[in-house]
């Protein structure tokens, strides 16, 4: 079989490009701004040549490829997200354009760029996105775009994400919905998944999160415990039974999500968290303040990257805040794995 060659832009840490090596994809040339994150590319992909820098001042040395068959990245997508300002002046919000730009000089069969939800649903991005589409057709690219959950692809996370995928055959875009439709897989619960990891505080999985947890003063209430805010700060407790949320590239401090220490060793202890927030909704309990029980604890580097489905051996560079950072910004691994898998099997 031919090998698939392939250009990775807006690489962070590397999260897009596993599950792209892993679907058989040779990935010649990647490039990344943050130093952190091209450290931590490095050290797992000694053998891709790592650009520095900005995409745009590095132009001449990411085009300066031929016969490359895919174009891949996720261009920061801040400017477009709901937890951001939305503003499509944002100068990350721009972005989107210079992977274009990329892909015009490159010219590979196949581009395949990842984003928020919210510029592949919103109304307030419809312009954007047929602007988007029509720049693409204008460099000879038929594109479509699909927001894909990775908690359907194997990944323990309800994580969504818009795909844009261009190609310059004359295949219909149904065969690449068939192909994905077979990589399709049911995730694992986080206690399945956690409870296959070292235990937290060992060596092979120390507490990397030391933010304390303590009861909100005014909890924001939801439906469920492990939505609102009964805890100090966004880091929301995870459900077990569940997969987790989406985890934010914002971890490291209060935001890192929680874990019940207790109930993950014992299915069928005392569910402390549940409890309280009961008591919350039935007003038994209207003031709140004070340490939360010493088995609830934060999520750790290993336990975030696993939910990410990095390889268990993957090695991050930078502090600890930059290494969450670098998680949470990541395409998880296994998601992109079975959209680089469809293409290639539909359009090569």
């Amino acid at each position: 079989m031919k090998k698939i060659t392939g250009i990775s832009l807006f690489t962070g840490a590397g999260g897009m490009d596993v599950g792209f090596i892993n679907a058989g994809v040779m990935v010649k040339v990647a490039n990344e701004l943050n130093n952190y994150a091209a450290d931590t590319y490095v050290s797992n992909h000694p053998e891709t040549l790592t650009i520095r820098g900005d995409i745009n001042q590095n132009f001449d040395k990411l085009t300066n490829y031929t016969n490359i068959d895919i174009v891949f990245g996720g261009p920061p997508c801040q400017g477009f997200s709901v937890a951001g300002k939305m503003d499509p002046n944002d100068e990350r919000s721009q972005l989107i354009w210079s992977f274009l730009d990329v892909v015009e000089k490159v010219h590979p069969t196949v581009f395949v760029m990842e984003n928020v939800k919210a510029l592949g649903k919103l109304e307030k991005w419809d312009a954007i996105r047929q602007k988007y589409l029509d720049r693409a057709l204008e460099l000879g690219y038929t594109c479509n775009y699909l927001i894909l959950n990775a908690a359907d692809f194997g990944v323990s996370q309800n994580r969504e994400r818009v795909f844009f995928i261009g190609s310059r055959t004359k295949k219909d875009f149904s065969l690449f919905l068939s192909a994905l439709d077979k990589h399709k897989e049911k995730p694992k619960t986080l206690r399945e998944l956690l409870g296959s990891l070292p235990i937290a505080g060992s060596e092979e999985n120390p507490i990397t999160c030391t933010a304390k947890i303590t009861l909100a003063t005014n909890p924001v209430m939801r439906k469920s415990p492990y939505a609102g805010m009964i805890f100090n700060g966004m880091g929301r407790p995870l459900n077990l039974d569940s997969v987790s949320t989406t985890l934010p590239a914002s971890m490291g401090g209060n935001k890192t999500p929680i874990v019940d220490t207790a109930i993950l060793a014992d299915p069928s202890a005392y569910d402390w968290i549940k409890d309280y927030h009961g008591k919350l909704s039935k007003g038994e309990i209207t003031t709140s303040f004070g340490p939360a029980p010493e088995h609830l604890r934060r999520l750790t580097i290993k336990e975030a990257a696993a939910i990410q489905s990095f390889p268990d051996n993957y090695i991050f560079k930078g502090s600890k805040s930059a290494i969450y950072t670098q998680i949470g910004n990541a395409v998880p691994c296994k998601l992109a794995e079975s959209v680089a898998k469809s293409v290639i099997e539909t359009y090569f």
